[in-house]
């Protein structure tokens, strides 16, 4: 499973507010509300969220490994 708990961290430590990513950065607003659901999003937003915040993709997303048979 794969977590955005990262983002939010680096988020809170650059002082980035959701409201800023969005209006001032670009970010994609639909995007960033998929993210908060914890649905999935492209690689290319990944990177592009990289870029706008400055920092590297363990940053934004990490791999959570999830303890149950039927995962693939």
């Amino acid at each position: 499973m794969l977590s955005f708990e990262p983002l939010f961290k680096t988020m809170e430590q650059k002082n980035i507010t959701a409201y800023y990513l969005i209006e001032k950065l670009g970010f994609d607003r639909s995007t960033f509300y998929r993210i908060r659901k914890g649905t999935h999003i492209s690689t290319s937003s990944v990177i592009k969220l990289a870029r706008l915040l400055d920092c590297e993709i363990h940053e934004i997303i990490k791999y959570e490994r999830v303890n149950s048979e039927t995962d693939s």
